[in-house]
């Protein structure tokens, strides 16, 4: 009968959700569920939720470590349900990192509900499935005008098809002095000088180096007020290179980004570094 279909599902339920702690201490995986899991002390259990958009990380042989992680770093083998997803503007799920609608070089961390928006380094796109950051050209999102943000590497060789100057050459932002792209086998790739410096156009053509602001025509006054020389002195306390250059090497792709194990602690940021508004220094050029 009805009555008995539903009084047999009420005892599977309660079978899952009723845990005999093996030890008096320790964190089991849910059977069923990958963000749930079962807490023991002194031999009473006790069921927990990840927050929405992590997982239990049961690798622990020992049982004894408390860690929800970014669903897409927990293997949940058959552990296949999950809380209903919560979402916030630019979190699909209250905690996790999701790629802008938008912008392929763009994404968001997300954690308890709050966004924060960060940015690949210029010539870098974020790469949805390997979520790092990935030379634009090879994330399939990216269309090619946008790796380039429109930049056309055959009208700098004349407009004729199939040419470029050489497979590889530098060219200027037509607006932004930092800017600068480079055309790899007709890819153009956007990158940005160091901090302190700026593009400077090369004698031969597809050339150029990042110089500093004084000695490129137009771009004097690219930084206005901001104190170069201080600038300039932290990056020597930090070991770079004595002029506050990088030897103008494109930027690495970012390393993947991950959570913190403690699951009331924010994670650690990303490589690439978050953009706090708007304004001409709203990329990474850390790399």
């Amino acid at each position: 009968s009805l009555v008995v279909l539903v009084a047999l599902a009420g005892l599977a339920s309660a079978q899952k959700d009723d845990f005999k702690c093996p030890d008096d201490y320790g964190f089991y995986p849910h059977p069923i569920s990958c963000d749930k899991y079962w807490k023991c002390d002194n031999g009473i259990s006790e069921l927990k939720t990840c927050g929405n958009g992590l997982a239990f990380d049961d690798t622990d042989p020992k049982y004894l470590k408390e860690n929800c992680d970014y669903l897409h770093n927990v293997d949940c083998g058959d552990r296949s349900q999950l809380e209903p997803a919560v979402g916030t503007p630019h979190c699909p799920r209250l905690y996790g990192i999701f790629p802008d609608d938008q912008k392929c070089d763009t994404f968001w961390n997300c954690w308890n509900g709050e966004a924060s928006r960060y940015q690949c380094s210029p010539g870098l796109a974020y790469d949805r499935e390997s979520r790092v950051c990935m030379w634009a050209d090879q994330v399939p999102e990216c269309k090619v005008e946008e790796v380039g943000h429109g930049f056309n590497c055959q009208a700098q060789a004349g407009g004729e098809a199939g040419t470029s100057i050489g497979s590889f050459s530098r060219h200027a932002h037509p607006d932004d002095c930092r800017k600068y792209y480079i055309c790899l086998e007709g890819i153009a790739r956007e990158y940005g000088c160091p901090i302190g410096t700026v593009f400077k156009i090369g004698d031969a053509d597809g050339t150029g180096n990042c110089e500093d602001p004084e000695d490129v025509p137009g771009c004097e006054d690219y930084y206005g007020d901001l104190d170069l020389k201080s600038i300039r002195k932290s990056e020597l306390l930090a070991g770079l290179s004595g002029n506050g250059r990088s030897n103008n090497a494109p930027p690495k792709p970012a390393s993947k980004p991950r959570p913190n194990n403690n699951q009331s602690t924010r994670p650690a940021s990303p490589s690439p570094r978050p953009i706090q508004g708007g304004g001409k220094d709203n990329y990474d050029d850390s790399a």
